[in-house]
């Protein structure tokens, strides 16, 4: 296995495990607040609100992983050709 073999590797890890657990996240997310929403109706847009606040945060780890894995095929090209 060469080194360009070995960063795509490393890039489609890092995307796959960066995405798992912020999925997990937001899908317990999304369950306590439904949960919620279904115990007192007359909460619903103060819980919605958050709701979609922490689904912003949870996501943002996701998008973290993509830049991480574009980094590590980029700079592994940019290096590979060096």
């Amino acid at each position: 296995m060469d080194a360009l073999s070995a960063r795509y590797i490393a890039a489609a890890l890092a995307i796959a495990i960066g995405t798992l657990a912020p999925a997990i996240g937001i899908g317990m997310l999304v369950s306590a607040a439904l949960t919620a929403i279904g115990r007192n109706p007359e909460a619903q847009g103060s819980i919605q609100i958050n709701m979609f606040i922490g689904i912003a945060f949870t996501e943002a780890l996701t998008i973290y992983a993509l830049v991480v894995s574009l980094i590590i095929i980029f700079v592994g090209v940019a290096g590979a050709t060096h």
